[in-house]
């Protein structure tokens, strides 16, 4: 057998030696430290006592922090496109015009549509239906956790695929008849459960093949093997090791299916069972999209960029540790007894009253202070500039992040947008990342939808678009990713100049709108569309 439970799991321990082997302490052990400072656990294994303070400024998670919400911040807008259908203006208004008469129609059951702009209109409506896809499978939420591992560990991972159980709310003939079952799901995978083929090949998408695994209770295991019809003895075999924890690993690779076309195929074993057979996922993109946070050279796994702030972090924490305790010194400092003279306890307490015996002379001698030696300016300084040039270094100034004062507002803002310049090529990357979900989705939309109304919810409200998978599968769809971002200073002053020449009646509404900063308005593109559709109206009335 091709893809036997054994050469899988051979195939699990060679990747795994590769990760092992990554960096001077591997992927697994450098994630593990990597999660730990950047929650704030940055004096594990100092052996330095708990009987003084050991003061954290955890610089790595506020640097993290900035740099994930700075690629998260505003509105990210997904588009799709097909090849070889126009895109012309004189088309856009015909599908507006074909998606306002549409969604006045009574069509949540499905019934077949062949309008002039079909394809068109379709696409457009994927674009909708692929927000109301977001929002049901909580894709923010999902892609901040996979920001938050891209960080850390230096790769981020979310795993799509099509769930048959899952109800929809839709029927196939009538209201209450026939339900439609089935959807897609999506995940965020730590990069520690993911296992390349072959790690050298940076394109996942050429990958020979990808393992997955899973911790799993040998009870549900045995569940998922019977389900898809495994031998009783199989079976019986996993299920007799109980609520042990065993690793499920799902392997994806590509082959012909039976038309000859290149397609995803998935087999799950356990180290020594076969729980589900090779099946095929009928899409041709493996349903897995990964963001590197820093890249390897010639290697697919990336690279975190806490490992490289560790150092940085570990002498902060020192310095103003040591600081704390020469403070603390000052404050409270040591006390020196002539045992022979003051014979009860000491407490140090303020107000205590310590009974010395001896004379005038004596008594001089009796109790005594240790004065520490002041901590030198150099040093304050020191810990303040290493922890301005580590945030600084790491593209988080004070401008960026709000702590500077504002006496000079356009340079504050100079200083920021040059500190957002440097994050492009990472916002490059994570937009690339979306992409690749948007179009494995679309693939899945394809693939396993068949006959089905689309849910769509835009200006006209909420309506159905009817969907037949089987006529648009031969489609070459490409995506595009925009996202609005801050308004800044000089953008302030366009919209006033904008605003101005409205009052004054220069420029009309919707010349207005069409010229503002992206992002300043939430869904200005629905308002040109219904000050276009309404000025269209408004001609064929004339």
């Amino acid at each position: 057998m091709i893809n036997s439970p054994q050469k899988i799991f051979s195939e699990y321990t060679a990747a795994k030696r590769y990760k092992e082997g990554l960096g001077t302490k591997g992927l697994y052990e450098q994630s593990r430290i990597n999660e730990r400072f950047f929650i704030g656990d940055q004096w594990r294994g100092a052996a330095c006592g708990n009987d003084r303070p050991l003061v954290r400024h955890n610089v790595i998670k506020r640097i993290g922090d900035y740099k994930i919400s700075q690629l998260s911040a505003g509105e990210i807008a997904v588009s799709f496109t097909a090849e070889g259908i126009s895109q012309s203006l004189g088309a856009k208004k015909e599908i507006e015009a074909e998606r306002r008469a549409l969604s006045r129609a009574d069509n949540a059951v499905y019934a077949p549509y062949a309008g002039k702009n079909e394809i068109g209109l379709m696409v457009s409506a994927l674009n909708s239906y692929r927000t109301t896809t977001a929002e049901r499978v909580g894709l923010s939420e999902i892609v901040d956790r996979a920001l938050r591992d891209a960080y850390i560990r230096g790769t981020g991972a979310v795993y799509t695929y099509f769930d048959p159980d899952i109800k929809t709310g839709l029927f196939a003939d009538r209201p209450g008849g026939t339900p439609i079952l089935g959807d897609i799901v999506c995940e965020c995978i730590k990069i520690e459960d993911i296992y390349f083929g072959d790690p050298v090949v940076c394109d996942l998408q050429k990958q020979p093949y990808i393992i997955l695994t899973q911790e799993k209770a040998a009870t549900d295991i045995a569940a998922e093997a019977k389900r898809y019809g495994a031998p009783s003895a199989v079976v019986s075999r996993i299920a007799e090791k109980g609520d042990k924890k065993l690793t499920l690993f799902t392997k994806l690779y590509k082959a012909e299916d039976t038309k000859g076309e290149r397609r995803v195929f998935a087999v799950k074993t356990t180290e020594d069972a076969l729980v589900r057979g090779e099946f095929c996922l009928n899409i041709p993109l493996y349903p897995l999209s990964v963001f590197s946070w820093e890249r390897r050279e010639g290697c697919i796994y990336g690279d975190s960029e806490v490992t490289y702030l560790i150092p940085n972090q570990i002498a902060i924490n020192r310095l103003i540790t040591a600081g704390v305790w020469s403070a603390m010194a000052g404050g409270m400092p040591l006390m020196v007894v002539n045992g022979d003279l003051v014979t009860g306890d000491i407490t140090n307490e303020p107000g205590q009253i310590i009974k010395a015996y001896g004379s005038a002379e004596e008594l001089e001698t009796a109790v005594k202070y240790v004065a520490p030696p002041d901590s030198a300016a150099a040093y304050r300084d020191t810990v303040n500039d290493l922890i301005y040039n580590t945030l600084t270094q790491s593209g988080a100034n004070e401008a960026a992040l709000g702590d500077m004062k504002a006496n000079n507002t356009s340079a504050i803002i100079e200083l920021r947008e040059a500190s957002a310049r440097h994050l492009f090529p990472l916002k490059n990357r994570f937009f690339r990342f979306i992409e690749d979900i948007s179009l494995i989705w679309a693939e899945f939309f394809f693939a396993c939808y068949g006959k089905r109304s689309l849910r769509i919810n835009d200006k006209n409200g909420i309506w159905y678009f009817p969907f037949d998978a089987s006529k648009y599968r031969s489609l070459v769809l490409s995506v595009k990713v925009t996202a609005s971002e801050a308004v800044t200073r000089g953008e302030k002053e366009r919209v006033a100049t904008l605003g101005s020449l409205l009052e004054q009646g220069a420029i009309t509404p919707l010349q207005y709108l069409k010229r503002l900063p992206a992002g300043l308005i939430p869904d200005v593109g629905g308002l040109i569309a219904e000050l276009e559709g309404e000025k269209e109206e408004e001609n064929e009335r004339i």
